[in-house]
């Protein structure tokens, strides 16, 4: 058996049995990677729970056969820790604003909710929303009636930013299903683990043309390095993303109000912090 045999048969095991195996090298896999071929939504459904994956995997639709639509099982991301790190930070600082209105009636619900749409079907990293209503049938994020997520998180790591892009622009915001997303990629030196440059895009459907909606509403640096592989610095009150109360509560309950004198508006996220909490759960390897 080849080297390339013997890597696809450790890879499928991740598919076959939730086996994120050693010895099928992902860091070294060609992204996007195939996981699987000719396969159901509700095989594929099954098996992401199963497994406990989120976030790694998507279905998309390639053709119907005796009436079944089968697909392939695609892999965009892998679980590193930084990527993870990175998905915790932000959710976690949405979350401590957020608190004050817990167990009310203006809670905010979050995860990492799997959504269908259209012959495809994907996780985002993190998701916000609060109690919305039901969607018409089959515009659902569920491909039924389940309302969409008002804020999508999405971290890339060994995903291209052109595939993040292209998923926040057509799939997320198309048809103003989502109405805020916050892309983050990663980048490496090969030589270590640790991202040294990290960039971060924020799109909102809020505008006045079609245009305005494709295009990030804020950009920004905020790793150690830019670019150029020159070093960033920057004080602890720069390079955020602000969330106005009226994008996270857009389309809440016609009988709850935006708890305007409870939480703060807008919701700022500091990438300051951000950027603290990947360094840090790296600080072992200078220890």
């Amino acid at each position: 058996m080849d080297t390339l045999d013997t890597l696809k048969k450790y890879r499928d095991l991740w598919w076959c049995l939730g086996n994120f195996h050693l010895m099928a090298e992902w860091e070294k896999a060609k992204f996007p990677y195939v996981l699987a071929e000719n396969v159901t939504i509700d095989k594929y459904i099954e098996r992401k729970d199963r497994f406990n994956v989120h976030g790694s995997w998507e279905w998309s639709a390639k053709h119907e056969k005796n009436g079944i639509i089968l697909g392939d099982v695609t892999v965009y991301e892998l679980p590193t820790q930084a990527h993870e790190v990175c998905i915790l930070e932000i959710t976690g600082l949405i979350i401590e604003q957020c608190r004050p209105v817990n167990r009310t009636d203006a809670k905010i619900l979050l995860g990492a909710t799997r959504t269908c749409a259209k012959g495809f079907c994907k996780e985002p990293d993190g998701s916000f929303r609060p109690d919305k209503s039901a969607v018409v049938l089959p515009n659902g994020s569920d491909g039924l009636t389940a309302p969409w997520p008002n804020i999508v998180i999405e971290v890339a790591s060994s995903e291209s930013v052109s595939h993040a892009k292209d998923k926040a622009r057509n799939y997320w915001l198309h048809g103003n299903r989502v109405h805020d997303v916050i892309i983050v990629k990663l980048y490496y030196d090969s030589k270590t683990p640790v991202p040294n440059r990290m960039k971060a895009w924020h799109y909102c459907v809020s505008g006045t043309s079609v245009q305005q909606k494709l295009k990030p509403k804020n950009k920004f640096e905020f790793g150690t390095h830019d670019a150029n592989g020159d070093l960033l610095n920057y004080e602890e009150g720069t390079c955020v993303i602000k969330i106005p109360l009226d994008c996270l509560y857009h389309g809440v309950e016609p009988s709850i109000q935006v708890p305007r004198s409870t939480l703060p508006d807008p919701i700022i996220l500091y990438f300051f912090y951000v950027r603290k909490a990947i360094l840090n759960s790296f600080s072992y390897l200078n220890s």
